[in-house]
């Protein structure tokens, strides 16, 4: 990019939840590209945190900031909020990527488990929405929220995970009415775009791969992509979820 060309999303201001790694980096770097100033939230992540700042304002000076925060403690989401007006003076865009994801079979699903993933995946980007929502209408921005291929097609001994991520389908679509017509209110739903970290067996990998309809695996730049999509390129769409799964969905899960 040509310093001397404006960037399109030059003077925004981007929270991303779970930002250090993964999804929430990649989408970082697209829209960082763009120019957009980036707050990296994180918990667990503090070195991934710090390396992906110092890279984002070694290309563009003052224009990452790290805000660390535990979004199952509703008191501190708030300051999640304020942290990137502080920062950037500035909020335009929330993006709701933190998550955790693990199985919890029935006949072993605790109240603690129950807590942690409709807690990350549901409540936080509720509540944290709620918090930003005044800056956001300020802004006529945007709330972008990671939900999954299978909040709608259930994910065998993963009850709680697709039931708190079907939450987030509908809390998209209701936050959408709610929130407009100043901010808007989108989804995206990968598929298989970068593997759960705890290993997969090689066989169900392929077996996966060979259930979408472009029979390849996608990649966190496609949900990249899409982010930039939404964020950018679409000021008439809202209340809309994206799947990003190579045609997963409609292949057959």
């Amino acid at each position: 990019m040509n310093p001397a060309t404006p960037s399109s999303l030059a003077g925004q201001a981007v929270l991303i939840t779970g930002g250090a790694r993964r999804l929430g980096a990649a989408i970082a770097r697209r829209l960082h590209a763009e120019g957009a100033n980036i707050l990296i939230h994180h918990l667990h992540s503090a070195r991934e945190a710090a390396a992906l700042a110092a890279e984002l304002n070694a290309a563009r000076a003052g224009s990452a900031a790290l805000h660390r925060a535990d979004l199952l403690d509703l008191e501190a989401l708030p300051g999640v909020v304020a942290a990137a007006q502080h920062a950037f003076g500035r909020l335009d865009v929330l993006v709701n990527n933190a998550s955790t994801f693990y199985p919890t079979p029935v006949g072993e699903i605790t109240a603690r488990a129950f807590d942690d993933l409709v807690g990350s995946n549901l409540r936080a980007p509720l509540f944290l929405t709620q918090a930003a929502a005044p800056e956001l209408r300020l802004r006529r921005g945007l709330v972008l929220n990671l939900a999954d291929i299978h909040a709608l097609r259930p994910l065998k001994r993963h009850t709680v995970y697709c039931a708190a991520k079907a939450g987030l389908v509908m809390l998209t679509q209701s936050l959408a009415r709610e929130l407009g017509p100043a901010v808007r209110v989108n989804a995206i739903a990968p598929g298989p775009v970068l593997w759960p970290e705890a290993e997969l067996d090689g066989d169900l990998r392929k077996h996966i791969i060979e259930r979408t309809a472009l029979k390849r695996m996608g990649s966190p730049a496609d949900v990249a992509a899409a982010a930039l999509y939404f964020v950018r390129d679409a000021p008439y769409v809202t209340g809309q979820v994206l799947p990003i799964d190579g045609g997963r969905t409609v292949a057959g899960l």
